[in-house]
């Protein structure tokens, strides 16, 4: 008996796709969907995103915490 090989569709980052050249930090709506409930930025291999948009997802979620338009953690 064979077992069948299952392979995983290689994640599309969404940035590439939309040909994002900026993402912009004020944007809360977007950049809480890379956001976990407990307020950790997600992976790359979890969200899909190329890691120069990685990059700039991670500073621009940053930078929206320090502004205070993201919080730093969730309380319980």
């Amino acid at each position: 008996m064979m077992k069948k090989r299952f392979s995983r569709r290689r994640k599309v980052c969404h940035f590439c796709v939309d040909s994002v050249d900026h993402i912009e930090y004020k944007n809360v709506k977007s950049l809480k969907r890379y956001i976990t409930e407990r307020g950790k930025i997600l992976p790359s291999r979890i969200s899909g995103n190329c890691a120069k948009h990685q990059r700039m997802l991670t500073a621009a979620i940053k930078k929206a915490r320090n502004i205070a338009f993201l919080p730093f953690t969730v309380e319980r």
